[in-house]
């Protein structure tokens, strides 16, 4: 298999994993290409918050600004299934409700919401859709891409910096690959759509993930001493809210 050709795979799959566009089935889709896909997490992002940013652009041209956002941040669930949404309120469930590693990760097994993931994603989801119809029309969609690509890319960085908290199979196993020397390659496509915001707003989006990031590796490190799918997913969504959040500050 040429280089040109296991690279495409993997990000195909990335797409695959990460979209719920109906792409074909790659044939023989194997664990492999799924950990390869890990270096495209940015790429991805970037596709997702373009596509998000898309509707926005079109809703804004027929819709007051906070309808144009809500249906802007609802093609954004429907792209990706809520997948990342998903795994923010596992999180917030298993960490607000177990008191022992092995409790949280049931908890965060579990299917059903509780109320510390119910109470997190109305204030996430909230906290976006306020975030994004503040935000000056020239700066929100390069805001949205920016942020969806910079916090898949810090998932990337959690995975190279903590081991998988979970022995058993799980959905998120086959993909908990480290992306190896392609992590420049993952720093490069997570951080070029900074270049799209002013340098104030760039330099206060790159902070304010970074110190999510941070606060999120002592946290995962203490409470289960590793990361799940589910936690990867939870700051993710965190890092997009803090990129909004900041580009908004600098505003």
């Amino acid at each position: 298999m040429t280089l040109l050709v296991r690279e495409a795979r993997a990000v195909w799959a990335a797409a695959m994993f990460f979209t719920r566009v109906p792409l074909p089935s790659l044939p023989e889709l194997v664990p492999e290409d799924q950990r390869r896909a890990s270096a495209y997490w940015p790429l991805v992002g970037a596709a997702v918050g373009a596509a998000v940013a898309g509707v926005w652009a079109v809703s804004a041209t027929l819709f007051p600004p906070g309808v144009a956002v809500g249906l802007a941040l609802a093609a954004g669930l429907l792209l990706t299934g809520a997948l990342h949404e998903d795994g923010f309120a596992d999180v917030c469930d298993g960490f607000g409700g177990g008191t022992t590693r092995d409790r949280v990760l049931e908890i965060m097994r579990d299917s059903r919401i509780g109320a510390f993931g119910a109470i997190g994603l109305v204030m996430l989801l909230g906290l976006k859709w306020q975030a994004m119809a503040a935000l000056p029309p020239a700066l929100l969609p390069a805001a949205v891409i920016a942020a969806h690509a910079l916090s898949r890319g810090a998932a990337v960085a959690m995975m190279v910096v903590l081991p998988y908290a979970r022995t058993d199979a799980s959905r998120a196993r086959p993909i908990v690959g480290h992306p190896g020397a392609r992590l420049i390659g993952v720093a490069i496509t997570a951080l070029m759509p900074l270049l799209l915001l002013p340098p104030p707003a760039r330099l206060a989006g790159l902070v304010v993930v970074a110190g999510i990031w941070g606060l999120c590796f002592l946290w995962f490190r203490h409470r289960l001493g590793g990361y799940t799918g589910d936690c990867l997913g939870a700051l993710q969504q965190l890092g997009e809210i803090g990129m909004l959040l900041a580009v908004l500050a600098q505003a």
